[in-house]
């Protein structure tokens, strides 16, 4: 085997400008033949010849001819000749093929392999070979050694010719050590401290977890759009004349690490002067005013200028202006580091939705899709309908993606919505399980299509099995009855449950509507019918039951009442918010006939604020009571805290008042709250950790205060696992009473879709 250079562009042209073989012009074509030509078909080539047979030799067509066959690329050199024969001559056109990659190989490789080396190679085998894909490919190696912290890699190309056609390429790569990033430094600065322009930065500094989380990888894309960051943090912060200079990335002395230095020049820090409006103004300036972020006297941030842009504009567009434009003008005066600005407002012309068109809903019917939407067809455009659409679709929970975009109509004042959803699975098949002293083993699954039909009704059968308990339930729920905005929906009912003093054997069903006032806030009613048997009592609970049946119940019962309640929920998305609120204030009135009778009120109210590092934090506050309205209230329809879903690291109803008999007798009002904090764990997996605080009580006699409030916190993750969702959460009680468990409790529930 012999090593070939390969063809450099000046010896292509060489060949190119050769002198060809003499050719008698005018002469008679007898035949057109191809030589030279071995992976490519003959046919093929002739194809692109324009001179055929019976043709007067002519040098321009022939010319001509060799430039089309060039320029199929296949041939570094073609070349054109005649030979005589009888009645004229035959036309031959040589050519020598393009070299072509046989084989691609690899030595040296032991941390990356071979097969991801392969992946985007800018070369392939079986293709043609060409100097400028041989010199990408050398790059793309090295930067994907570089990715992963191998910054001395060293990738060197050896090209080897099997034949006059055939090369086989080896990238010799040495590898060498990590190397890492174990400095980041700034000169210039004032205003901000080293640590907090770092930990602007994606690009971070190597420590001892390094290995796990690949901090201090020198990537040099990442370390550039790092100079963008940090310049648009000097912007945020009024700093309007900020330079960030390019990275200066060096090696080490030691020779094991790299330093990184970016020079900064800050310039002076300005706050907003006047503001001003002029143009198309649609609103009083008070109230164009009142939706800015911006104002006289504040520090300067482009980022909330960007916001208030897109505020004046949505509100303009809301008027029906799609294309409205608002233009913003600065005037700085150095002399008192203020800053001017003037909003102009050119609002165009009304613009209406001509057709709204949908596809990618395979499984749900139009009509699911078009209810979602904010815009219809005929009236005039809206910025905040737009938005709302989207967010609509999404929050069915129909849909993996949903994109609502808009192109231009049949003139240039209509515009045409389309939608575009992509479904998910909305079947799903819940598994869960936990232990407690009070439950026990505990094995709960339930079966639910949120989409049935693709008419968007929701139905779901569940059942939860476990030693001390049995729940069974089916219900049907259509979020729009009749197409129209109300809900209907029924359920049916049935469980046995064993509580500490007692066992209770439910039997019931139940009627719901409701009705939505505005896209944040509904309202729902209810009215169920129960069947209730409270049964193997303790012989403390006997013995008081005899004495006091009306406080301490036993045998068959029946409840019949109306629950109503008004919520308004502001969340960006209600499965996994992270900014918005819920506020809910429910009444539940027991006394429509029946045997139970009594008034019930809760106060639900949480709310989102999203943070720093994608981190959401999260406070929730219950405020509950149940008073008489015939008789004494049901000792199973008072509150009862304690568990998963109120305070963790206390048994499930447990947290209640207790009377001198030993006996849960619940309370007749409750407070409680969480305080919660998520953040990401491993976002592409859909991992997220918490970290929680919760406290309240169960209370009965006294004022609205309880008498003394028990507080937990810990800690548990949260998984979109390919099994469907995960909750694992441990809690700590800190004023734990004799009968908890100091060290805590934990639960857990997992679900996975069909």
């Amino acid at each position: 085997m012999t090593k070939s250079p390969y063809m450099t562009t000046a010896a292509l042209c060489a060949l190119l400008l050769a002198p060809q073989v003499s050719r008698a012009e005018g002469e008679k074509i007898v035949d057109v033949v191809v030589r030279g030509n071995r992976r490519i078909e003959s046919s093929a080539i002739l194809n692109l010849i324009r001179v055929k047979p019976g043709d007067a030799l002519s040098d321009d067509r022939t010319d001509a001819d060799v430039r089309a066959v060039y320029r199929l690329g296949q041939f570094q050199d073609v070349q054109v000749s005649s030979e005589p024969v009888t009645n004229g001559v035959v036309l031959v056109y040589s050519v020598v093929e393009k070299p072509i990659i046989r084989d691609i190989r690899f030595s040296g490789n032991s941390k990356i392999k071979q097969d991801k080396l392969l992946e985007g190679l800018p070369i392939r085998r079986n293709a043609i070979f060409a100097k400028k894909d041989l010199d990408s490919a050398v790059a793309r190696l090295k930067k994907l050694y570089q990715d992963d912290g191998y910054y001395l890699a060293a990738i060197e190309p050896l090209v080897e010719q099997r034949t006059s056609t055939d090369y086989v390429v080896t990238f010799k790569i040495t590898e060498g050590n990590v190397v890492r990033i174990s400095e980041i430094t700034f000169e210039g600065i004032s205003a901000f401290s080293p640590r907090k322009l770092r930990g602007v930065m994606e690009t971070k500094e190597k420590w001892f977890m390094s290995w796990l989380t690949g901090a201090g990888t020198y990537k040099e894309e990442v370390l550039k759009n790092d100079v963008l960051l940090l310049t648009d943090h000097y912007l945020n912060n009024g700093y309007i004349n900020v330079k960030v200079g390019e990275p200066v990335v060096v090696m080490a002395e030691d020779g094991e690490s790299l330093l990184v230095t970016i020079a900064v020049t800050e310039g002076d820090q300005y706050r907003i002067g006047q503001i001003d409006f002029k143009g198309d103004l649609l609103y009083p300036e008070r109230d164009l005013r009142a939706k800015m972020t911006l104002e006289p006297g504040v520090v300067f941030s482009r980022a909330k200028l960007r916001a208030d842009i897109g505020a004046l504009t949505d509100m303009t567009a809301d008027k029906g202006y799609a294309f409205n434009n608002v233009t913003p003008a600065t005037t700085p005066h150095p002399e008192n580091k203020t800053l001017d600005l003037l909003f102009e407002i050119e609002k165009g012309e009304l613009v209406s939705i001509e057709r709204i068109s949908i596809s990618g809903n395979t499984k749900s019917r139009d009509k699911v899709v078009r209810r979602e939407m904010r815009l219809m067809e005929g009236e005039l455009y809206s910025a905040t309908g737009f938005k709302r659409s989207k967010q609509n679709l999404m929050n069915t929970g129909y849909f993996e993606e949903a994109n609502v975009s808009s192109v231009k109509g049949s003139s240039t004042n209509k515009l045409n919505i389309n939608v575009e959803v992509k479904e998910k699975p909305t079947g799903a098949f819940t598994i869960g399980g936990g232990y407690s002293s009070l439950d026990g083993l505990i094995f709960q699954g339930s079966v639910s299509q949120s989409n049935f039909l693709g008419l968007g009704l929701k139905a779901h059968a569940s059942a939860a099995v476990g030693g001390k308990s049995n729940t069974y339930s089916v219900g049907l729920t259509d979020p729009y009855f009749l197409d129209s905005k109300w809900t209907l929906g029924l359920d049916i009912y049935r469980s046995e449950r064993d509580y500490t003093d007692y066992s209770r054997r439910l039997t019931g069903g139940d009627i719901k509507a409701g009705y939505p006032l505005t896209d944040f806030i509904s309202t729902f009613w209810m009215y169920k019918y129960e069947i209730k048997d409270i049964y193997n009592p303790t012989d403390e609970y006997r013995k008081w039951s005899a004495i006091d049946p009306g406080n301490y119940p036993l045998n068959q019962t029946t409840t019949s009442s109306v629950y109503a309640s008004i919520t308004n929920n502001t969340t960006d998305f209600r499965f996994d918010p992270s900014s918005g609120m819920v506020n809910t204030l429910s009444v539940e009135y027991a006394g429509l006939g029946g045997n139970n009778k009594f008034i019930r009120e809760i106060l639900d109210n949480t709310i989102y604020v999203p943070l720093k590092w994608q981190l959401v934090g999260s406070t929730r506050l219950v405020i509950g009571a149940v008073q008489q309205a015939d008789g004494p209230i049901p000792i199973d329809e008072k509150f009862y805290l304690g568990g998963i879903g109120t305070l963790r690291g206390y048994s499930a109803r447990t947290v209640s008042p207790i009377d001198k008999n030993g006996i849960h007798i619940g309370g007749e009002k409750q407070l409680f709250g969480n305080t919660e904090l998520k953040f990401p764990l491993l976002p592409e997996f859909g991992l997220k950790g918490v970290a929680f605080f919760d406290y309240g009580n169960a209370w009965t006699s006294g004022g609205i205060k309880p008498p003394d409030i028990l507080m937990s916190y810990g800690a548990g993750i949260r998984w979109a696992s390919p099994m469907g969702p995960l909750r694992l959460e441990y809690g700590i009680p800190i004023n734990p009473r004799p009968e908890d468990n100091k060290s805590g409790r934990f639960e857990f529930a997992i679900g996975s879709i069909f």
